[in-house]
Parts: structure tokens; sequence; C-alpha cells
């Protein structure tokens, strides 16, 4: 039987006051809080199944709020997130749902709360890979390491390797702006795995830390190390990441 694994985890960093991004898995949630180690999820392959991360924005009010709305929608609507229509619905509705919970068009403390978000939906025989915002989907594989997601950023500057800016996301602005999500569909190729995080990781390390760590860890103890460089690399913001495996029994 072909099972999914997902190990997991969410931590402040070392530079950050709190946590403010958030998790799903399937029908489990983790809504900024903080894990004190990877925990790892088996789901049988068959049913689709969400995993995501959402980034509540930096410097904006409310962005824990934004992120558990946003994660908590796509876990109610997990099941039902077999097609690219789908997907590309149901983050429409939560870009207006965080919008609406900011305050619509009456404004408020919370008028410019928002979040990326970043993930894929497991299928049978493939992943719909999608996200808004500049938070991340790699597949790893003994070939190296690729992009699956597309960053909603401006280009960068000659030696510049990072960017806080992004150029759309969930909410985040103060009159209704309407997104154009990223969903691509992508075939599941055996002994590939997939890393789902947020700026929190792929801003300190550079891709080739990150292949190194996949390589040579699977589950737990990759999402483990993952975090750990991260730390090490000074933990400028929140982490959280998700590695997603098919295996057989």
């Amino acid at each position: 039987m072909q099972y999914v694994a997902v190990s997991a985890l969410s931590h402040p960093g070392l530079r950050r006051a709190r946590n403010e991004d958030s998790l799903v898995i399937g029908p489990w949630t983790l809504c900024a809080t903080v894990t004190e180690s990877p925990q790892t999820l088996v789901f049988p392959l068959g049913s689709p199944l969400v995993v995501a991360v959402a980034d509540g924005l930096g410097g904006h009010p409310g962005g824990d709020l934004a992120s558990s709305l946003v994660v908590r929608g796509l876990a109610a609507n997990g099941p039902g997130l077999g097609t690219e229509d789908a997907v590309r619905g149901v983050l429409d509705a939560l870009n207006q749902a965080v919008y609406d919970a900011a305050g619509g068009d009456a404004g408020g403390e919370l008028a410019t709360m928002g979040t990326t978000v970043a993930g894929v939906v497991v299928r049978n025989d493939s992943l719909l890979v999608f996200n808004v915002g500049d938070s991340r989907v790699l597949a790893f594989s003994p070939d190296g390491l690729r992009q699956l997601s597309v960053d909603d950023s401006p280009p960068l500057e000659p030696g510049q390797r990072t960017t806080s800016v992004v150029t759309q996301c969930l909410g985040g602005t103060p009159v209704f702006r309407e997104i154009h999500a990223h969903v691509t569909p992508v075939p599941l190729s055996p002994g590939e795995r997939y890393l789902i995080c947020t700026d929190g990781v792929t801003d300190p390390l550079t891709n080739d830390v990150i292949e190194d760590v996949l390589r040579e860890h699977d589950d737990g103890r990759a999402a483990f190390e993952l975090w750990r460089a991260a730390i090490e690399a000074g933990g400028p913001d929140n982490i959280t990441l998700a590695v997603v495996r098919v295996g057989e029994e």
C-alpha cells in the first residue's frame, strides 16, 4: 500500500517575538504556535491531501490571525481540492475571507493584515503545487533540488539573494485586491521528496545547504536538520516547514 509521510515543525526563530506562521497537513493544523520537535503524520495515498504553510506578513497587524485563518480554511476544504479549479476557488475565497476578517471596506486596526501561502495537494499519481507570495515548494531528487512554486517578488538587484517584498498575498491591502494564484500539476516521481516552507528557511539557507540536508536525511530528521541549519544561520525569521515523502509498504 502506498502512503504519504509528512514531517513538519514550526518555530519562531531567534529574532522574532512570536510565531506568525501556520501549517496544515490534511485535517491537522498548527496555528501560530511552536513545535519542540518535528511531528510526522502518515496518510494512505488516495483522497486529496493538502499540505501547506502560511506566513503572516511581518510589519503588518494580525499576521498570525491571517495565517491561521488560511490553513484552517485549507484543512476544511482539503478533501475537495482535487482539481486546479478547486484550489484556485478556495484560495480566492480565502483571500476574500482574510480581507473581510481585517475589517473589509470599513477598515480598522487589522486593515492590512495578510499572509503568503504555499503547498501541495497530493493525489494518486500527481501533485497540485500552489502558492501566493514567496513561501516555497521545492522538489528534491537524486538529480538535485528544484523549485516548483513561483515567487511573487520583484526582480532582485545585482548581488541581492533575497527580498522581503511580495507582489501579491492573501489580504494585506486596505482595498480589496484579487489574486492570481499559481497552481501547477506535477507528476509524482519515485524517490522524489518535497519541501514546503516559509522564507524563514529559504532566506538564511542557500539551495546547496538545503540540498545537502535532504540528500543525507529523511522525514523527521530532515525537518530537524533544516530547522537547525536555519537557526545556526541566525534564525532571522519564523521557521515553518514540511517534508513530504510518498512511500510504499
